[in-house]
């Protein structure tokens, strides 16, 4: 790889001489063909969201949340109520198109516009949702918003340390791994080590050439398995290859 350098012969980063501060996330509607995202409304979103997050046998989902679990459908709303008002974290529900009801939520945060850099968190997908095809659409709906439209260099997840579904459910969707930062965050009356992921923009378009081709029709049976995983999937695309030799 090239590298650049000032007149006094120190190396410098790329330059970004066509830079412009990026926008901030919006009232959108992203419409995938199982799920669609929406602007969260706890007026309107409440009360399937509570339900759908009732459906689990137990609180585990919440552990690594900063709220949560609640006791009442109540409790919710008001949660839902406050979420909803901010603009970072902006908040989404996730449509279930054929329930025609909310069944999980989701939001960019830590917003930094002048950088280029946003991060997907407060990722609470219920039973209804999780491990659907809905699920990794909602995921690739946002990040095609994020490097798309909006136009954002970088993309981060970040979990606690100790959360495996997490780290493992990053890994999946094409985020690298950064590192540790350790006694990061207190939350819940404990001490977190937060690990850091990434997708930066030069590795989107090949990831996301990769999701097109693992939520097509085609890379499902008949029972509505996966043919090819998406790790696969990403393995294929030739821009991914070069990316790893030349790291």
């Amino acid at each position: 790889m090239a590298q650049n350098s000032n007149p006094y012969g120190q190396p410098i980063g790329e330059p970004l001489t066509d830079w412009s501060t990026r926008p901030l996330p919006g009232d959108v509607t992203l419409q995938g063909a199982f799920c669609r995202l929406e602007p969260l409304d706890a007026e309107h979103h409440a009360r399937d969201l509570y339900a759908a997050y009732s459906s689990a046998p137990d609180g585990r989902d919440w552990t690594y949340m900063f709220a949560g679990p609640f006791r009442d459908a109540g409790e919710y709303l008001r949660y839902a109520e406050g979420i909803s008002r901010g603009a970072d974290p902006k908040h989404y529900a996730v449509i279930d198109n054929a329930l025609g009801k909310a069944v999980g939520t989701l939001a960019l945060m830590r917003i930094d516009p002048g950088h280029g850099a946003i991060e997907i968190g407060n990722i609470a997908f219920s039973p209804l949702l999780k491990q659907k095809r809905a699920s990794t659409e909602a995921q690739f709906l946002v990040m095609k918003y994020v490097f798309d439209e909006l136009r954002y260099r970088r993309y981060e997840w970040k979990c606690d340390s100790l959360n495996a579904p997490s780290r493992k459910a990053a890994e999946r969707l094409g985020f690298s791994f950064e590192g540790i930062f350790r006694q990061a965050v207190i939350y819940k009356g404990r001490s977190r080590d937060t690990a850091w992921f990434s997708i930066i923009d030069k590795e989107w378009p090949s990831l996301k050439k990769a999701f097109l081709a693992w939520l097509s029709m085609e890379n499902f049976n008949s029972d509505g398995r996966q043919i090819r995983t998406l790790a696969e999937l990403r393995r294929e695309q030739p821009e991914r290859h070069r990316r790893e030799a030349v790291e």
